[in-house]
């Protein structure tokens, strides 16, 4: 018997337009009875989701972290399982779950991979897959345009990001966690729930996207030179070791500031402080590759 999927594709993503027409024999050659709709603009794609709740079996995204991030809330209120077909700029969900890249073999992976349980962290109510953060994320997101993306690919995050770390100023927050209370002069606090974001770089070395725990790092820097020394161990997510960064790990956290700012969720903006993060376990239901393990971003069988 055929599974009936949702296909959502968005045609704004950097290859979804030219992947869209691929897909459907792919994805039928596989078993799957499609019924395809265009990626609207948040908050469109979760209630689209919520609208085939009981016609469809799973739901196919294809797009990059910010299509899912906009799919999020409709895939945790309804249960319905996740097929990812990653074709934005840094797929950054689809590195923490070992998901390929290639059509044919994320096809693959949803016809015939395994389907795990994963995760989700949610911010004043705001589900997200990869990352939450404050201070420079947000200024990046706010000037990677998408004829950056579109020109530059992945490298467009590292481009950005070293333009807005020379004109970044530190800024004052209070941390909750369970019953400490931490005030802090930081540049960015990162609340991680998967692996990897910001076109691969790692919130922790040994962070997987369903072991119940969000990893918060706080980027303690005083003069911009002083993140150059950080960005190997920011890619290796190994920052723990640096006098620099504060990490903590946990199921709830608190980051009041002196005035709103803006919190980037995978990419997007979508809400600002004071901000009340937390876990939420076994979330979503993915489907990845057999072979997938904590070497990606799963904890194991």
């Amino acid at each position: 018997m055929s599974r009936r999927a949702l296909l959502l594709v968005n045609r704004n993503s950097r290859q979804g337009s030219s992947a869209a027409d691929q897909l459907v024999p792919l994805l039928h050659e596989r078993g799957l009875e499609l019924t395809e709709e265009s990626a609207p603009k948040p908050p469109g794609l979760s209630e689209l989701i919520r609208r085939y709740k009981d016609r469809v079996d799973l739901v196919i995204v294809v797009g990059g972290d910010g299509t899912l991030n906009a799919a999020a809330d409709g895939l945790a209120e309804t249960g319905l399982p996740l097929g990812l077909i990653p074709t934005g700029t840094a797929n950054d969900l689809a590195r923490t779950l070992g998901v390929p890249t290639d059509l044919a073999a994320a096809c693959e992976v949803i016809a015939n991979g395994q389907l795990r349980t994963i995760d989700l962290g949610c911010v004043n109510g705001k589900h997200y897959f990869n990352v939450a953060s404050l201070g420079l994320t947000v200024r990046i997101t706010q000037q990677l345009t998408k004829e950056v993306k579109s020109r530059w690919g992945v490298f467009a995050y590292l481009l950005t990001a070293m333009r807005v770390v020379i004109g970044s100023r530190p800024f004052h927050a209070t941390i909750r966690f369970e019953e400490d209370v931490l005030r802090v002069k930081t540049a960015q606090i990162a609340v991680g729930n998967g692996r990897h974001y910001g076109g691969g770089m790692t919130v922790a070395d040994d962070a997987v996207i369903d072991d119940g725990l969000l990893d918060l790092y706080s980027l303690e820097i005083r003069h911009w030179w002083q993140i150059i020394p950080l960005l190997p161990a920011m890619r290796r997510g190994d920052l723990a070791a640096s006098p620099h960064v504060r990490t903590l790990r946990g199921r709830e956290f608190e980051v009041v500031t002196r005035s709103h700012r803006r919190v980037n969720t995978d990419g997007e903006l979508t809400t600002k402080t004071p901000a009340q993060f937390r876990i939420v376990p076994g979330a979503v239901r993915v489907y990845v590759p057999n072979t997938a393990t904590s070497a990606d971003g799963l904890s194991g069988p």
